[in-house]
This record gives structure tokens, C-alpha cells and sequence, in this order.
């Protein structure tokens, strides 16, 4: 089987990345990415073409995605959708550019397979996402992660997620709105019963009014923490399954470090991703599955750094997967790895 130029080179090039500082490698990688393309000369990830997989009524060409996270401005969908994924989320997007916060905010811990981040929805604005998707030729389905403003109080929250709800709903193809980020203050108090429950009544309102308009039904996921006591999952199951999700994605990144003592890094703030947080990660997908209605489906991502993990999510009944740190230290190879297994497990 063939391997793509992109997975060829990363091999060569990433002892040259790891020696850049996080974030500014981050985005030589994306221009990389976006150059390489143009010039046709990306290639597309070797993957094993499988029947597309039905869920939350779009087609998905293979189970696999990009969490967002990584392309946070929509500057590379076409890219990303090139190297094999079957899903590209971007953002996290907010009403108005923001810069995010102070630098250095991004950190690899390699020993650990992990990354510690507080880069606090640096992003563009939703405008100039939109106009980059609405020339997007991906085949990949894209989903769009939205937020709110960090100098939005939670109690005006509801008005920037129907904001970008608006703004996005005729270019995405689902729409994920994110109460679970550590890196904006007070974000996850958006995850409370009286809380989630005003959100998602005032989103699916929104979306129902926007379907009428469009005559497009855009599902509407929420992403959740992986750092929920038992009552906190307890409260938002019972609030998705009285109000209706379209979906739910398990989970963002978690501010246990514990994992990762005494590593130089361990004591930075923000939210930890990659292998230190697959088994947490796993142990809420599991409890969601368990309790929500079985229609709601659940996007597993978390802690993915081999077709293994992958796999083990689908197990533990994850419809759809994403995948972000694992893709920094393994490169696109993964890819093709997590997707064979994918496919594999697609009876399960």
C-alpha cells in the first residue's frame, strides 16, 4: 500500500518541529499543509475506502476525524480532508476575533505522548471562517466547533452561541458547541443542569427556526468535559435526554496533570490531551452510552494514538472518533491506522 508524500515526510521533518516551539510549529504545519495542497502534490492518505457510515443523518465517508482544536481558523479543511478524514472540525470560533491568551500557551510532553494548551479560542471570528468554508471542496464532513467571547458573561452566553449558530448554520454540516474548554474562564460553569438546559432549549429553538428558513436540518452536538463528578454526568444526561441532542462529544481536554508529574510541564495551566487522558476520557464516553437514549450518538475522542484506541472507543460505543495530539506525535500514519481499524470494527 502506498503511503501519501504527507506521511512520508513527517517521519523526516518532525525531529525538526519538536525542536520549534509547540505553537509555532502548529502553524508552519498548517501552512505547510495548505501550500502542499494547492499544489497537488499533498496526496491522499493510504486508507481502505469502506461503505459511508449514517449518522446523525449525514453520510461520513469513514468513521475517522479531526478534532477541533487544530485547525482553529477553517484555514486547511481541504487539506485535512485530503489526507483521509472522514470528519474536520473547526475552531473553537467565537462571534468576535480574539487573540487568546498570553504566549507561551501550547506544550508538548513526549514522554507522555501528551499536550498541555491554554490557548483560549485564538481564532479569527466566525465571519471569516464562514467565508473560507463556503469555498471549502471537501468531502470530508465538517463539522464547526463554536463558542463564546471571553468577555462575554455566562449570563449573555446563550446570545454568542445563537450567534454563531446563525452565522454557521448554512455552511456546516453539524454544529458543536463547546461548554467544556478549561482555557476561558468560567466556560465550564456553562455545563450546570439550569445552565446547559437554558442553552439547549434556546439552541434547539434556533435550529428549528433556522431549518424552516433553509430547508437544511443541521445536528447540533455538544462537547463535554472529561473532568464531570458523577453527578455533574448524571445532570447533563438526564438535561440531553429531556431536551435533545443531536450528538455528543466525549471529551475535551481534562486538568488532571497528575498523570504527568514530575514532568517539567506538569505544573502549566490549561488542559491536557493525548494518551494521560484516555482512560478518563473512555470511563465518561462509557457512562454517556450508558445512560443517554440509544439514538443520541457520541463522537469518542481522547486520547487516540493508535488504531487500538480507536478502536477500544468504538467498543465502548462511540459511533464516530477524532483524533489531535496522537496526530501530533504520530504523524499522518495514524490516519491510515485508525481508520483500517475503524473499518474492522464496524459490526461492533
Amino acid at each position: 500500500m502506498d503511503m501519501s508524500l504527507a506521511s512520508l515526510l513527517y517521519p523526516l521533518i518532525k525531529p525538526l518541529l519538536f525542536r520549534m516551539d509547540a505553537e509555532a510549529a502548529h502553524e508552519l504545519t498548517t501552512r505547510m499543509m495548505r501550500v502542499t495542497h494547492s499544489l497537488g502534490i499533498l496526496g491522499r492518505e493510504a486508507v481502505v475506502d469502506g461503505p459511508p457510515v449514517s449518522v446523525m443523518g449525514l453520510n461520513f465517508p469513514n468513521r475517522l476525524g479531526l478534532a477541533a482544536g487544530m485547525d482553529k481558523s477553517a484555514a486547511a479543511v481541504d487539506a485535512w480532508s485530503k489526507l483521509g478524514f472522514g470528519i474536520v472540525e473547526v475552531g473553537t470560533l467565537t462571534p468576535r476575533p480574539q487573540p487568546g491568551n498570553p504566549k507561551p500557551r501550547l506544550f508538548r510532553l513526549p514522554e507522555h505522548r501528551g499536550l498541555i494548551n491554554r490557548m483560549g479560542f485564538n481564532n479569527p471570528g466566525i465571519h471569516k471562517a464562514v467565508e473560507r468554508l463556503r469555498n471549502r471542496r471537501a468531502k470530508s464532513v465538517v463539522g464547526v466547533n463554536i463558542g463564546k467571547n471571553f468577555d462575554t458573561p455566562n449570563e449573555k452566553a446563550v446570545e454568542d452561541y445563537l450567534f454563531c449558530l446563525r452565522a454557521t448554520y448554512d455552511v456546516a454540516d453539524y454544529v458543536a458547541v463547546n461548554i467544556s474548554s478549561p482555557n476561558t474562564k468560567g466556560l465550564r460553569d456553562l455545563q450546570s443542569e439550569n445552565a446547559i438546559r437554558s442553552l439547549l432549549i434556546a439552541v434547539r429553538s434556533e435550529q428549528g427556526t433556522l431549518k424552516e428558513k433553509t430547508g437544511r436540518m443541521v445536528p447540533i452536538v455538544v462537547k463535554i468535559a472529561p473532568d464531570l463528578t458523577c453527578e455533574g454526568i448524571s445532570d447533563l444526561v438526564r438535561v440531553f435526554n429531556e431536551v435533545g441532542v443531536d450528538g455528543v462529544i466525549a471529551t475535551n481536554t481534562t486538568i488532571d496533570h497528575s498523570g504527568v508529574h514530575p514532568h517539567r510541564f506538569a505544573n502549566e495551566i490549561g488542559g491536557l490531551s493525548g494518551e494521560p487522558v484516555r482512560t478518563r476520557s473512555n470511563e465518561v464516553l462509557a457512562v454517556f452510552r450508558a445512560g443517554l437514549r440509544p439514538e443520541i450518538p457520541l463522537i469518542g475522542v481522547g486520547g487516540i494514538v493508535s488504531g487500538a484506541d480507536a478502536a477500544e472507543k468504538r467498543r465502548l460505543g462511540a459511533d464516530l472518533v477524532q483524533i489531535y495530539s496522537g496526530l501530533v506525535f504520530r504523524g499522518p500514519s495514524l490516519i491510515a491506522e485508525a481508520t483500517q481499524m475503524l473499518l474492522d470494527s464496524q459490526g461492533i
